[in-house]
């Protein structure tokens, strides 16, 4: 076996643990993050100084928080990876001005920038191992 091809055994594990882990820091940020620590009313507070309508606060939650489920889950995951795409440009446009490094004052673009580059990956490489789709396509 040639060592440097993608290993159709494992692949889809690695598949695996990076839809759910993605998919766990979606639903996190969305969840505890916005409407936790930072509260819906200060999210939309927020989302107003930067310019946007308050509707984008409440579609970013629910665009991260039900993208993160079907990241999870292993449901239409393509799909939901594009569609989480926006919310990180739109993050990384937002940190851009504070710098690179996300330990700059206000959070760089360096995290934001990267988990779009993790997004497209899984929306490259699909669902991978125990997924919903996977389930519903064996039975």
């Amino acid at each position: 076996m040639d060592t440097d091809m993608i290993n159709p055994r494992t692949a889809p594990y690695g598949a695996l643990v990076l839809r759910v882990s993605l998919g766990v820091m979606f639903l996190v940020h969305s969840l505890y993050l916005k409407l936790v620590v930072f509260t819906l009313p200060g999210t939309v507070k927020f989302f107003e100084s930067l310019g946007l309508p308050t509707a984008s606060a409440h579609l970013t939650i629910a665009v991260e928080t039900i993208g993160g489920l079907m990241l999870i889950l292993g449901v239409k995951t393509r799909y939901a990876a594009i569609a989480l795409l926006p919310v990180l440009l739109g993050a990384s446009w937002v940190h851009w001005k504070n710098g690179w490094l996300f330990t700059n004052a206000g959070g760089g673009w360096e995290y934001p920038v990267f988990l779009a580059m993790v997004t497209v990956v899984q929306a490259l490489v699909g669902n991978g191992a125990y997924s919903i789709e996977e389930r519903a396509r064996l039975a």
